[in-house]
């Protein structure tokens, strides 16, 4: 069928009928037929002035902008207006005062002109694939969804609840594990998208590396335990081997590089923080946080080793007449790249020195090795 758009008008009064706000759970209203913040919602509210300013338009009886809700049958959810809404129910809920009074602190009179005054509301009825387009064309002049949020709107159900409660709300246990080692907003649900890419890359032949067939493939599991399960297998490997931390951990692969060496035998903690340290002082490393899979692994590339300057790689050029001492043979300035000749690895230093030519055939063998 089409989907059907009906206008509904709804005073704020009922609008903050059975309003609950629960940090872990969703957020409701109309007397609990309305969810405010359905799993395709961003964690977002209002700066305090932005609150402030729909008061007082309520209060001074100027038109606020069209609301939109999804009929849901047996419940609404919010498509559009999530600010709006919860401005007007956290002012009733005593959540902060405009102009120095409270909600209720407002004379008789100014309380019941907020109550009485009217809500617009578009209300919609279609497939859900329908309200998921009205949803992104309405919302296209805001702020732009993220992909995560957007994968959100599209595996709903109990798994994805239960995984917003433990990586996207502020008290969330794996919020609370993750804020050392995880960029970006937990609201904006940077953290479920990094864990998630973490899982499905842990077993790629069964997700294949995506987030959405990880997501397609647990939407409708009753909780998401295997997800926290692997996540605090990674987080406890890394403080176990890296219990020193430094803010420089913030922000690293730690999924990957649990998957790759999580099975190191003998591993010696004091040790691995002695060559971190060294590795810190080491004017060529230019990528410091790149020490920690060094150590796990030896790949140098990490480190981004500063490379021998124009003017070192030409006078080495000059001093060798050209010629590549491992194979002998004469090559142009451009077909030959700057070398350690004792390697960075044995503390060869990036230095003039230190510096020779070789021809890329011999420079790709020798780096092999």
């Amino acid at each position: 069928m089409e989907m059907e758009i009906n206008l509904k008008e709804v005073t704020i009064a009922e609008l903050y009928d059975g309003y609950e706000y629960d940090e872990l759970s969703d957020i409701l209203g109309y007397g609990g037929k309305l969810n405010i913040r359905p799993a395709f919602q961003r964690e977002f509210i209002y700066k305090p002035a932005q609150e402030q300013e729909v008061i007082r338009s309520v209060m001074r009886k100027f038109p606020l902008n069209v609301m939109y809700w999804s009929d849901e049958g047996d419940h609404y959810e919010l498509l559009d207006g999530q600010q709006r809404t919860l401005s007007i129910c956290r002012y009733l809920d005593r959540a902060y005062s405009v102009d120095g009074k409270y909600f209720h602190n407002q004379p008789k009179d100014i309380q019941q002109r907020i109550l009485n005054y009217k809500l617009l509301i578009y209300v919609c009825n279609g497939e859900p694939s329908e309200k998921l387009e009205w949803f992104n064309i309405i919302n296209i002049s805001g702020e732009q969804l993220s992909d995560q949020e957007r994968r959100n709107a599209v595996f709903t159900g109990p798994w994805l609840s239960d995984a917003k409660r433990r990586f996207s709300k502020l008290t969330g246990k794996g919020v609370l594990m993750g804020a050392n080692y995880l960029n970006g907003d937990p609201k904006r649900q940077k953290y479920l998208e990094t864990v998630i890419q973490w899982a499905a890359n842990s077993d790629k032949e069964r997700f294949k590396g995506s987030i959405d067939e990880y997501m397609g493939q647990y939407h409708d599991k009753p909780n998401a335990n295997d997800l926290m399960l692997y996540f605090q297998k990674v987080i406890n490997w890394v403080e176990a081997t890296f219990p020193k931390y430094d803010k420089l951990m913030k922000g690293l692969e730690w999924g990957r590089l649990y998957d790759e060496y999580h099975d190191l035998k003998d591993w010696d903690t004091d040790k691995a923080q002695k060559e971190l340290e060294r590795l810190w002082m080491d004017d060529d490393v230019t990528h410091n946080a790149g020490a920690y899979e060094y150590v796990l692994g030896g790949d140098e590339r990490v480190l981004n080793i500063r490379k021998f300057s124009p003017a070192m790689a030409k006078a080495a050029y000059t001093r060798q007449h050209g010629i590549c001492p491992i194979c002998g043979k004469h090559y142009e300035l451009s077909e030959m790249e700057a070398d350690h000749i004792t390697p960075w690895s044995q503390n060869g230093p990036t230095s003039a020195e230190n510096c020779q030519m070789l021809c890329r055939e011999c420079n790709r063998r020798k780096g092999a090795k």
